[in-house]
């Protein structure tokens, strides 16, 4: 089982517990991308027909803080995709990170049941 590993505030825990909260969304930045993306030869977030390819996860580990002692849950993983911003004129957003320009985009997880929990 392949298993992405996140930290997120216990309000946001305790609605995924009860059901309410059933997508995540994470920022993917230049030193965050081969996290949430799955990459090619050069570095770069793989993509098909247009559309950018998340990294393969089975399941996310949620923990609450980072406290040695602290809750988790095992969460499974239903779908995830690729969404790139863009401006109000519909024109994707560009930054810059390290002389290298990048777009601005989020992975979303569609979240599934939570298989194990330790509150």
């Amino acid at each position: 089982m392949n298993i992405l590993t996140l930290i997120i505030k216990q309000k946001y825990f305790d609605e995924i517990l009860a059901g309410t909260k059933t997508q995540e969304f994470r920022e993917i930045r230049p030193n965050t991308q081969k996290k949430y993306c799955e990459l090619d030869e050069e570095g770069y977030c793989k993509e098909e027909d247009g559309i950018l390819i998340p990294r393969k996860y089975d399941a996310i580990r949620f923990y609450v803080g980072y406290n040695k002692d602290r809750a988790s849950a095992l969460v499974e993983v239903k779908d995830a995709r690729i969404e790139l911003f863009e401006d109000e004129n519909h024109n994707l957003i560009e930054y810059e990170y390290n002389g290298e320009p990048y777009l601005a985009a989020q992975v979303v997880y569609d979240l599934g049941i939570v298989i194990d929990k330790h509150v």
